[in-house]
């Protein structure tokens, strides 16, 4: 983080407290891990890094301490952004299959021919994005793809059971795009490659059980892709400490 940025966040919202700004702005950073996961947050230089005093900094980390974003730890003094790790992966996946699972059935009922023209078009990008080894066009076709399911389903509580996941969903997301450039041979990689075309296409042909089949297909390799990418050890430690590969 810097000023320059700072400044652009402020121009883009004028009206907001500078607390929820720095607020919005550390969100941003944590969930997209430019702020590594499991980091301490120094309140004085991230105050002196954006030019302001401290306390709309220790406003901002206590909103995200209460959002479940920053975490204090026993026999610690300050506070640290949430961690990662595969454990928590695994329960987050499990509620992320019992949800997008059934929204992709769901989306077979209710999208229109509109809406399946864009989830082919994202599929195919993310493909090609994957193929070239694009991480930023990973990143802009991923979550977009399963988010236009969502809210395509038709059913206003998944929809709210997605919204409430997404945060942690887009940080987990996020590390497994850092993870391809690591990961050669990795059993999984056609899977995650080609998943998002076979979502779509069953969407496409209106078959809900396809579609569900094809979602869990899908979030179990994501599931195992990363699984692979450790090693036999927590793949997320090397994301916390990225020398530990070498």
């Amino acid at each position: 983080m810097n000023q320059t940025e700072f400044q652009a966040y402020l121009e883009a919202n004028s009206a907001a407290k500078l607390r929820d700004v720095v607020s919005d702005m550390l969100y941003e950073e944590i969930i997209s891990l430019h702020i590594a996961p499991g980091s301490k947050l120094n309140v004085n230089s991230i105050a002196s890094s954006l030019g302001i005093s401290r306390t709309p900094v220790a406003e901002a980390i206590n909103t995200l301490t209460e959002r479940g974003f920053v975490v204090t730890k026993p026999g610690a003094n300050g506070y640290f952004v949430i961690d990662l790790s595969l454990r928590d992966m695994i329960s987050l996946y499990d509620v992320r299959t019992a949800i997008e699972c059934e929204a992709a059935a769901l989306c077979t009922e209710h999208a229109d021919e509109a809406t399946i023209a864009e989830l082919v078009r994202l599929a195919n990008c993310y493909r090609d994005a994957v193929l070239r080894g694009d991480h930023d066009g990973m990143a802009a076709y991923d979550m977009p793809f399963h988010a236009l399911i969502v809210e395509n389903c038709g059913n206003k509580y998944i929809q709210k059971c997605y919204e409430m996941l997404l945060p942690n969903l887009t940080m987990y997301q996020a590390s497994m795009i850092k993870f391809f450039s690591t990961s050669e041979g990795n059993p999984w990689s056609a899977s995650i490659t080609y998943n998002h075309n076979a979502i779509a296409e069953a969407i496409k042909m209106r078959i809900p059980e396809l579609a569900r089949q094809a979602m869990c297909s899908h979030v179990t390799s994501g599931l195992n892709y990363a699984t692979y990418c450790g090693g036999g050890a927590d793949p997320f430690m090397f994301i916390r400490n990225p020398k530990l590969r070498r």
